[in-house]
């Protein structure tokens, strides 16, 4: 049996909202498992919704660029947020993001290797790295081509913590706009119910059969309990059937729909998903330091 540390209670406290002896309970059950742990206290009704809280932010910010038929989302890494707000660190992530909008490179390899003024954008990102005193650095980027016809939506969110690419078949680039400040908002994980894989739809739908039996539901309506709680979780998840945040009495889809679009495509970036950063004691760390 896997040993269940308070470290390992208070992570799963954390992420499900459950109480630390439910929590600890649910661990012993799974036997350590995070994943397996989440799904008995959501099964039980302890946990209703599984929240994300793996994602540990970094410093940095994003920045959009389009350039004809072609839009780049890219993030620029920094050490803090003091760095990140400086002169010398937006000037870079600006030219680094037009570059990349203007040659569509492959990768973050190739987007280093583009000539700039200076040699390349590695050697500009050293420069920077020189004038600020922490590591600047591309973390990563991604090229979204539209066609004639479509409209390009960007919206950035706190100063560039957050930025939305939203790509609309028709309509118009205001319509778009909004529907990039919805997806920054709202964070949708899909686009529409078929983007979702078969994997997920089983594994979710078999933790609300479990969790509808035990709370004691008549059997001969479970499934249609267990129906009505997929299409909620579907409608939360997948930003067609989201209700748009300008005007909740329609869903995305129908308020696109409504300006003579459609939805195609779209790009969230939230600066440090996904990165482990370091947590430091300041107090402990000078303390250390003194008494070396």
């Amino acid at each position: 049996m896997a040993e269940i540390s308070a470290k390992l209670v208070m992570d799963l406290r954390k992420k499900s909202g459950a109480g630390i002896m439910d929590a600890k309970k649910a661990l012993v059950a799974s036997d350590g498992d995070m994943d397996k742990a989440m799904d008995y206290l959501r099964e039980k009704g302890i946990a209703k919704a599984a929240k994300k809280s793996d994602r540990i932010a970094a410093e940095g910010l994003t920045e959009i660029a389009v350039d004809g038929n072609t839009a780049v989302v890219v993030e620029l890494n920094s050490e803090t947020d003091f760095v990140a707000a400086s002169d010398p660190f937006k000037e870079e992530l600006k030219d680094v993001t037009a570059l990349i909008a203007a040659n569509k490179p492959a990768d973050v390899e190739a987007a280093l290797q583009l000539p700039t003024a200076n040699g390349t954008v590695n050697d500009d990102l050293i420069s920077t790295t020189q004038k600020t005193g922490e590591k600047v650095s591309l973390r990563r980027f991604e090229l979204v081509e539209k066609a004639d016809g479509d409209n390009f939506g960007a919206y950035l969110h706190q100063g560039g913590r957050i930025a939305a690419l939203v790509v609309l078949e028709g309509a118009d680039e205001a319509t778009a706009k909004d529907v990039a400040m919805h997806v920054a908002a709202i964070n949708p994980e899909f686009m529409t119910r078929e983007d979702v894989s078969q994997e997920r739809l089983d594994h979710e739908k078999a933790i609300f059969t479990e969790e509808t039996l035990n709370e004691g539901k008549p059997a001969n309506i479970v499934e249609k309990i267990v129906e009505g709680r997929m299409n909620k979780f579907l409608s939360q998840i997948c930003l067609a059937d989201q209700d748009f945040v300008k005007d909740s009495d329609m869903t995305v889809a129908e308020y696109v729909a409504s300006k003579g679009g459609k939805l195609k495509s779209f790009v969230r970036y939230e600066v440090g998903e996904g990165i482990e950063k370091k947590v430091t004691n300041l107090a402990e760390e000078i303390s250390a330091q003194l008494n070396k």
